[in-house]
């Protein structure tokens, strides 16, 4: 396949699963970038704020900005993400956290003549 019949676009998919270990040091964390972000309006401030008071997982999807994970990298420029967080049950045993066997992404791979 040419350079031409390629997409110049690239879907990354990143999970991660924090332990959050002092809740009250990441809600202040959100607390102080909301304070300081130019781009709320302040009609919207006090509903973040008690979003990010009141969920933890709140807290860490505002601390966490896909365009900072993207910002530094030479040559690429990001064109839309979509973020979010949960609280889980976590077990790095079971098998239901294996991240080498994403959903369908064996099934590319072979596709590519990667796998």
């Amino acid at each position: 396949m040419s350079a031409e019949d390629t997409s110049r676009f690239v879907r990354l998919r990143v999970e991660l699963v924090l332990e959050v270990q002092d809740e009250d040091a990441v809600g202040k964390a959100a607390l102080r970038r909301l304070a300081t972000d130019p781009e709320l309006p302040a009609s919207e401030r006090a509903q973040a704020e008690a979003a990010v008071t009141e969920d933890t997982a709140e807290a860490l999807a505002y601390l966490v900005d896909p365009f900072d994970l993207v910002s530094e990298v030479p040559g690429v420029e990001l064109q839309q993400a979509s973020w979010s967080s949960e609280r889980i049950d976590y077990d790095p045993d079971s098998p239901d956290w294996d991240l080498d066997e994403e959903d369908g992404e064996g099934d590319e791979e072979e596709e590519d003549g990667i796998g």
